[in-house]
């Protein structure tokens, strides 16, 4: 048994030995090892169905995916190892308009990763699946390049180009305990002795939480019962192989929630049924292998009338087996890949509900990512920090049985799922949800969407297309423009940082300069090591060596991972959590003033409090510091203070603000305000796909102030030429839609770029959209197309913040916003 390692992967699944591949492809392959406590695929993959579903909204798992499918199209050839890949195809059902749209969103977004779909009228879906009854249906997509792959011969297959490049397997070997010297040097101990790595990835299914746990870890990831059901044969299916006809498609019924392919000439019928349990929520019994649980046919009974409705066949075969094992699963049903939390040099490959689809490209991006430093494309919508302290066993239960049965249901962008909510609540969160607030969450965190009036219900209204809430963010908008609103925010990530080496620190730490004056505010990016924008914060200095930062809720556990990451080892520099303790609430509009004025004797003149400074004030009896910045592009402040103070507060600015207008607003209407000043967002506008420079910080990034992270490799990028370049766009013509993001741009039929982001401007009364567009064609009236729900519209390139572009409203210049 070998005593050393670089990269110890835990787990013989398809997704682990999917890690090995790649990382001895990366010529790691002398020195990596795999540990698997039974036999390869004992745990989940050998009842996987096999499916390969190129379909996903997330930007993320669609790149994944289509490596994936990729990769396992060539693997035999490179190995000779078979796979059992049947590129079949995949046709998607649609009973409705609403799931129509959501294809057309999907499309779109496929069509800026070159994943190749198409739309079918009910004629052409009974022409590639015969067998179908096409009553009921609008249409359908179909993916020619989709199919289905046999999981364990796929392992394998993975496993010998593995070996073929020098990596070691080891069956049969369980890891006991993880511990880790001064070195830094972790070691894994094994029944069969130990092995010192510098790297450990952790791909262990259903014992995700074990493995964690041996370093300290809570992983969000328990595993939830999938049923499929294997039928005996049909004759026309004999008929159809031994006349020689093609396989038909992989069918899916997303309206009833199952997929159907074919098997042995008979088919496999796979639910995804409402009441589907959590399992191994304590984890596995350390020796489990080849585990079914006890299968319930009166779960899956809706799903097998529907099925039969849709395919008569399927009702004229007698069933074989049922099958019911365990599928992990997150809270959003997307894997974690990606860097661990607060250890450094632990990776988590888990949570993989989708995993035979995914092995390839998760393995992929997290040998680069280990080998290399970065992943190659934007991680965000898998990485492992997504989650955070709220992801509680309980919590995961809830949301991942909820997760599991929502599966195909239509995923509308402003979807709000109820499970685990409400969790995290600010303290104004009564008196909002009296005052009409319907909430969202984010991070646990609930946040007022959008506030019901005019009688409309306190009620979300989801859709692809305007719906109820449109009128409702259209009076929010106008009441911060023309009056004063009040925005709760309070689930801001929030920390200081600190210490006699915090401003070197955090100047290298960050592209621009650091305020220099106590209470100065400066808008400031991390980039990663290759020029990509990883972070953005709001940095508040409070002294000489004390620093205030503020950055997306959302965010708030990788923000702060790769704060505490790179701070400097000798003790210099301390973090303290701040975001549990102090609340946020944003006052903005032309009556900010006045309003703050009659809460607390200090001065808010132009003169006294200038744009992006920050004072300690009281409001009412409250402490709070108020920063004179905001996300909407209006005059206004945000009030941080002592959570337990906020309610006084609260109280207090709606008290004095009543005859000024003061209403509370919700975060999609300020999202169509950023939309209009073309503020950018981390995730969309910003990310490690792009560089700082095209995404358009130039004013946030100062190579002449010394090195930073990432700076050399930002010049260089520079100075190989931009691919993209930031644009804002109006977008024409449209009547009952506005881009959501993802959408395709294109020029003269070919994709130009994408749109990351869109809504409706209410102060411009335009149809907005902001976006990455290939550099030529970024020029203020350059005229492009982008696609929004299957049709093409015109759009233009705007200048940069077409509202208030000179940005009086926001600084006051004049003093003019005085009530």
């Amino acid at each position: 048994m070998k005593s050393r390692a670089r990269v110890v992967v835990i787990g013989g699944g398809v997704v682990g030995v999917g890690t090995l591949y790649h990382l001895a492809k990366k010529d790691w392959g002398d020195d990596v090892i795999l540990l698997e406590k039974g036999e390869l695929t004992s745990g989940s993959t050998w009842h996987a169905a096999g499916l390969l579903p190129l379909f996903n909204m997330s930007y993320s798992v669609g790149q994944i995916h289509k490596y994936s499918v990729n990769l396992y199209r060539q693997l035999e050839e490179e190995t000779g190892q078979a796979v059992g890949f049947h590129q079949v195809g995949n046709l998607r059902l649609a009973m409705n308009e609403d799931r129509m749209d959501e294809y057309y969103q999907y499309a779109a977004t496929a069509r800026t990763i070159g994943i190749n779909v198409e739309f079918l009228t009910p004629a052409q879906i009974a022409a590639l699946w015969p067998m179908c009854v096409t009553d009921g249906l609008v249409g359908g997509i179909y993916h020619p390049d989709d199919g289905y792959i046999q999981p364990a011969d796929l392992t394998q297959a993975l496993a010998k180009g593995a070996r073929a490049r020098g990596a070691t397997i080891m069956r049969g070997t369980s890891v006991l305990a993880i511990d880790r010297d001064a070195s830094g040097d972790w070691i894994v101990s094994t029944d069969k002795g130990e092995i010192r790595c510098e790297h450990i990835v952790s791909a262990s299914g259903n014992y995700a939480r074990q493995t964690g746990a041996m370093v300290g870890l809570d992983i969000p990831v328990i595993p939830v019962e999938h049923q499929y059901i294997v039928t005996e044969p049909h004759p026309e299916l004999q008929r159809r192989r031994a006349a020689g006809e093609p396989e038909m498609a992989v069918l899916r019924e997303s309206d009833n929630s199952w997929y159907l392919r074919e098997e042995n000439g008979g088919f496999i019928l796979g639910p995804y049924e409402k009441g589907a349990p959590c399992c191994y929520v304590d984890g596995p019994d350390p020796k489990a292998e080849y585990e079914l649980f006890q299968e319930d046919i009166d779960r899956l009974a809706p799903h097998i009338e529907a099925c039969m409705e849709r395919v008569p066949a399927f009702g004229e075969v007698g069933m074989k087996q049922v099958y019911n094992g365990a599928i992990a699963y997150t809270p959003d049903g997307n894997p974690i890949i990606g860097p661990a939390w607060d250890v450094d040099n632990f990776w988590l490959n888990e949570g993989h509900s989708f995993g035979i689809t995914a092995a390839g490209g998760a393995g992929w991006q997290l040998a680069e990512w280990i080998v290399e430093g970065e992943p190659t494309i934007d991680m965000l919508g898998v990485e492992p920090r997504r989650f955070g302290d709220y992801a509680t066993k309980g919590y995961l239960q809830a949301k991942n049985e909820e997760t599991y049965a929502n599966v195909f249901v239509t995923h509308f962008p402003d979807e709000e799922r109820e499970a685990g909510r409400p969790l995290r609540t600010a303290p104004c969160y009564d008196r909002l949800k009296e005052m009409g607030a319907v909430f969202g969450q984010r991070f646990g965190w609930e946040r007022a969407n959008f506030f019901a009036t005019d009688g409309m219900p306190q009620e979300d209204d989801w859709s692809f297309r305007r719906s109820r809430w449109f009128e409702a963010i259209r009076e929010e908008v106008a009441n911060v423009t023309t009056s004063v609103g009040v925005l709760d925010m309070t689930a801001f990530a929030k920390c200081q940082i600190s210490g006699p080496g915090a401003e070197k620190f955090l100047d290298y730490l960050v592209a621009n300069k650091l305020p220099k004056k106590i209470g100065g505010i400066g808008l400031c990016h991390a980039l990663n090591s290759r020029g990509g924008v990883h972070s953005e914060f709001t940095i508040r200095r409070d002294a000489a060596d004390s620093f205030y930062l503020v950055s997306a809720g959302a965010l708030q556990r990788l923000d702060h991972d790769y704060l505490k990451k790179n701070m400097p080892t000798d003790g210099s520099v301390q973090f303290t959590q701040l975001t549990g303790a102090t609340g946020v609430l944003v006052v903005a509009g032309p009556r900010s003033r006045t309003l703050m004025q009659r809460v607390s004797q200090s001065d808010f003149s132009n003169e006294a409090f200038r744009w992006l400074t920050a004072k300690d004030i009281v409001v009412g009896m409250a402490p709070a510091n108020a920063m004179r910045v905001n996300y909407v592009g209006e005059l206004g402040w945000e009030l941080h203070h002592p959570i337990e103070y906020q309610n006084h507060i609260f109280d207090a600015l709606f008290s004095a603000g009543e005859d000024l207008g003061i209403r509370p607003f919700g975060i999609r209407a300020m999202d169509s305000m950023r939309l209009e000043k073309s503020y950018r967002m981390v995730g969309t506008e910003l990310s490690i796909e792009y560089s700082a420079y095209e995404s358009g910080m130039d004013r946030f990034v100062h190579p002449a102030k010394g090195d930073f992270l990432g700076r050399d490799a930002l010049l260089a990028w520079q100075k190989r030429g931009a691919d993209n370049a930031f644009v804002t766009l109006e977008v024409h013509d449209v009547v009952d839609a506005d881009a959501l993001g993802n959408n395709a741009l294109t020029k003269d039929g070919e994709v130009v770029g994408r749109a990351t982001g869109g809504g409706y401007g209410f102060r411009l009364g335009k149809s907005i959209a902001l976006g990455m567009l290939n550099p030529e064609l970024s020029q203020v009236g350059t005229e492009v197309e982008i696609e929004i729900l299957g049709k093409l519209y015109r759009a233009t390139v705007l200048p940069e913040s077409p509202f208030d572009t000179s940005q009086e409203r926001l600084r006051d210049v004049n003093g003019a916003n005085d009530g």
